[in-house]
């Protein structure tokens, strides 16, 4: 069986590394999700043979797999995603002791940051993914004309990658951080899930192509959640602190706190988890509230409702709108919601934080129908913790919902398989032993 897992990873990687290096890319969907569908197949094939591998030689599949698959996301620079480059930048205004809140990419009083690899000129701002300048000239920046939307320990990482960059690097320091990083969560994964568990965020697809060939910053909060959750049945204050580190990096691992506070019944307990949680993403941002002047939220607001989370457009609550009128869809997502969040918190299992955490970051996805995969790292890891396989179909929603538009109809296969996973485990419990 192990020489079938390395054949069916072979393919992988040789699958992925055609996904990262091809033409085309997001102005070829059809080729591209073509792609992504042979990676997804041979995930699941080689994540499905680790099955009957001696535990010990799993171990090691997962983690020289999971090196191998992510190494495919180096190959290349960012090939679906430019929100790098607004990485590299924030780090560099930072380094020249700016608040990267404070002005947008295209203020003149940044110009003397400006170089030849981030802003352009000539006929090569005729290409894709360029965004043009006033007076002139384009920036691999998306949204120049916007303050920076990330939270304060992102931009504390976007620094320190800067300044152990070496001069001239580009993009490549921030996609081996995303490497590291990744292989970081796997080999905590393997210590907390066991290899069958951790492989399932090791060779998933998207951990290469978002983690690491787009190094989306996702992946920081993904290994401070992970390490939050496994502490957090143990070691309860510091778990609370990892988790306020993993909404400091990015506010989405918020939806994990009403897993952490499963089966918590004392206010006490549900305050040693709930401080740190908070006064971590506080105290991260206060550096930064005392070095700028404008709002250290930037483009929050307006990104929201750019996204269409204002106002229910742009596919946002595709699900939803599906069973409500338009102007209904909010108020029914923070309802339902709301109401998973306070049965995870009464009925949850305290000793499976991961589990709640799963249940209601699954349930948001489903409801509010992202257009972006990346944000679905943070889900892959719970899957991994969990091991409900199930879910992983919503993370692949992700993806097919940013490349193609047909998110909607990807969102309601992928709640299908959910709650068919959900009818399956369910009548497996129940079902009466079989008398012999």
């Amino acid at each position: 069986m192990v020489k079938l897992t390395v054949t069916l990873l072979t393919a992988l990687v040789a699958a992925l590394a055609v996904a990262v290096t091809r033409g085309g890319q997001l102005a070829d969907p059809a080729g591209l999700i073509a792609w992504y569908a042979v990676c997804w197949a041979l995930f699941a094939a080689a994540a499905w043979s680790l099955r009957r591998v001696p535990a010990g030689k799993a171990a090691v599949l997962v983690v020289a797999g999971g090196l191998a698959v992510g190494c495919t996301g180096l190959l290349d620079m960012p090939r679906t995603s430019t929100d790098s480059y607004r990485y590299a930048w924030d780090g560099r205004v930072q380094a020249a002791g700016i608040s990267p809140y404070d002005h947008e990419p295209a203020s003149p009083e940044l110009a003397g940051l400006r170089d030849g690899w981030l802003f352009l000129d000539g006929p090569v701002c005729e290409t894709a993914y360029m965004s043009w300048l006033w007076g002139g000239g384009c920036t691999r920046i998306n949204r120049p004309r916007v303050p920076t939307i990330y939270p304060p320990v992102s931009e504390a990482y976007f620094l320190a990658v800067h300044t152990l960059s070496p001069p001239g690097s580009r993009h490549k320091p921030l996609q081996v951080g995303g490497l590291l990083l990744a292989m970081a969560t796997t080999l905590l994964l393997v210590r907390s899930a066991g290899a069958r568990g951790a492989c399932l965020w090791a060779w998933c697809p998207a951990v290469p192509i978002e983690a690491v060939n787009n190094a989306h910053a996702d992946v920081l909060s993904v290994l401070l959640a992970v390490g939050g959750l496994a502490l957090l049945t143990r070691r309860p204050l510091m778990g609370g602190a990892l988790l306020g580190g993993a909404v400091g990096a990015k506010f989405l691992p918020a939806l994990l706190l009403p897993g952490a506070l499963s089966g918590v019944r004392r206010p006490r307990d549900a305050m040693t988890v709930l401080v740190p949680a908070f006064l971590v993403p506080v105290f991260a941002y206060l550096p930064y509230v005392l070095a700028s002047e404008a709002s250290v939220l930037g483009y929050l607001g307006g990104y929201a409702t750019e996204e269409g989370y204002s106002t229910g457009s742009a596919g946002r609550y595709g699900l939803v709108r599906l069973l409500v009128p338009d102007g209904w869809a909010l108020p029914v997502v923070v309802l339902v919601l709301g109401a998973v969040a306070a049965y995870t918190i009464w009925k949850g299992d305290p000793a499976r934080p991961w589990q709640g955490g799963l249940i209601v970051t699954g349930t948001a996805f489903l409801l509010l129908t992202p257009g972006y995969s990346w944000y679905a790292l943070l889900l892959i890891a719970l899957v991994a913790l969990d091991g409900r396989w199930e879910w992983l179909g919503v993370a692949a929603a992700g993806a097919v919902a940013y490349v193609t538009g047909l998110g909607t109809v990807a969102y309601a296969l992928a709640a299908l398989a959910v709650l068919i996973g959900w009818a399956v485990r369910t009548s497996a419990r129940t079902a009466p032993a079989m008398a012999y």
